[in-house]
């Protein structure tokens, strides 16, 4: 005989193997929360339906708060052999209560039964998510407020391109973490579809009101139909893509951090408390966070990755390798919980060298579209004054010179629409405060842009 709670058709124990195989337990026990909610729930439906009694229903009330004392206390042991933490919740209830306990799953399955608690148990974590992306974008605006007046060069293909304020890149990330926020919180609304009351796949047939479920677990719907409710794992897709997300711009904010922190560049300091050392090499200070915050990305990923695999080619109706998709949440929500919290950390703590910023930002040929620019606004096609200008910096590198340093004469050699004013046009705070077109780097717009993010979270 099978002492399982399903045991009743077969005639043979489990395979131990095959128990251990099968086990949930070490996932879904971060649903333990969210089933008592939604046992509850279902027994408010049985007591309406009379299926038990209020004086049983009182008595299982009773020993579903004894049970959530004991696990607050630690004394709920789990039986590895019941493969899930429902199943566990439930062998609790019959050995306290006997047949009492044993009418709590009439009208449901586990099919809805997981998925409903495994919705509420994404809800919290999404809900805690999205606190941290708000205390995120805060930092970001706080930073771009604090760093105005840093100029530094802006990058294209990883080259020198032109001078932006160091606040222009930090609502740059502000702008992508978001948008990661808006899709988290468009994304809870299919969370909050409830499919309990969906059986197995066909329904149930004891008048389970399943609006009054709804309402009573706070969620804004019954799910609409009960085969989708239990082979749907969309939801599991969308927060995991939204995830994946909020990793992948980390792992370039991370790229650029490592490099920007480097010698060779030395544009940021990171603080000693978000820094490691070296075993052997006693002047190291490594980036550890940034570096293990874009290796983590993958993991994120890997968890979307596996869970689209999961589903691919999966036939209709419950099946059982979406238990696997409680792992691959898990993991990944918990990783971006733990990115969130240490680079929140580390970025309040950064700082720009910006005396170095403002040795180096006139190097190289950071102003040559202003140049450019100069030349079309006394009267030069773009196109020419493209050529012009590229003339120029092949002049400079050929001669080991600095754009700005060059002489008027100089610049009279290649163009006559250059005046003498060139040079006072050379300047970097004159080219980023040029740029002040909606969304653009001058100090203006930069203001315009911090007053509406602030705005935004406020709203």
């Amino acid at each position: 005989m099978n002492d399982k709670l399903w045991g009743g058709r077969f005639s043979e124990e489990t395979n131990l193997d095959v128990e251990k195989f099968t086990s949930s337990l070490i996932d879904d026990v971060h649903l333990f929360k969210a089933d008592i909610l939604a046992t509850r729930a279902h027994l408010h439906q049985l007591r309406e339906k009379a299926i038990v009694t209020h004086e049983e229903a009182e008595q299982l009330e009773n020993v579903l708060e004894q049970l959530v004392i004991e696990k607050k206390n630690g004394t709920f042991i789990l039986d590895e052999k019941l493969e899930d933490i429902h199943m566990n919740i439930e062998k609790y209830l019959t050995d306290k209560l006997g047949d009492t306990g044993k009418k709590i799953h009439t009208g449901r399955s586990r099919n809805d039964q997981v998925v409903t608690a495994f919705k509420l148990t994404i809800l919290d974590g999404v809900d805690n998510v999205l606190l941290l992306l708000k205390e995120l974008l805060v930092c970001l605006i706080n930073k771009s407020e604090e760093n105005k007046e840093v100029i530094m060069p802006g990058y294209t293909h990883l080259q020198k391109a032109q001078p932006i304020r160091a606040s222009l890149y930090f609502l740059a990330y502000y702008e992508m973490f978001s948008r990661d926020l808006e899709k988290l919180k468009f994304f809870k609304s299919f969370l909050r579809e409830v499919p309990l009351g969906a059986g197995a796949l066909a329904g149930n047939p004891y008048g389970i009101d399943r609006f009054k479920v709804t309402e009573e677990l706070n969620m804004k719907q019954p799910t609409a139909n009960s085969l989708d409710s239990v082979a749907d794992r969309d939801y599991v897709l969308d927060v995991l893509y939204c995830l994946s997300s909020i990793m992948l711009h980390f792992s370039r904010l991370s790229e650029d951090m490592i490099i920007w922190s480097s010698e060779e560049f030395n544009f940021v300091k990171m603080s000693d408390a978000y820094t490691t050392g070296s075993s052997i090499m006693p002047q190291k200070k490594n980036p550890d966070v940034y570096e293990l915050t874009r290796g983590k990305t993958g993991r994120v990923i890997g968890s979307l990755m596996g869970m689209i695999t999961t589903l691919k080619a999966l036939p209709m109706g419950y099946n059982r390798d979406l238990q696997e998709d409680k792992h691959l949440f898990f993991d990944a929500i918990n990783t971006v919980e733990q990115v969130l919290k240490v680079n929140i950390g580390c970025l309040n703590t950064l700082t720009f060298n910006s005396e170095l910023l403002a040795e180096r930002i006139n190097k190289g040929f950071l102003l040559a579209t202003d140049v450019a620019d100069y030349l079309v606004i006394k009267g030069m096609p773009f196109r020419e004054a493209h050529s012009v200008v590229g003339k120029i910096v092949r002049y400079c590198e050929e001669n080991k010179k600095d754009l700005i340093g060059l002489t008027y004469d100089e610049f009279k050699q290649f163009s006559d629409l250059f005046c003498e004013d060139i040079i006072e046009k050379l300047n970097v705070t004159s080219s980023v405060d040029s740029r002040d077109s909606y969304g653009g780097t001058s100090l203006k717009s930069i203001e315009t842009q911090i007053e509406n993010a602030r705005l935004k979270m406020i709203g």
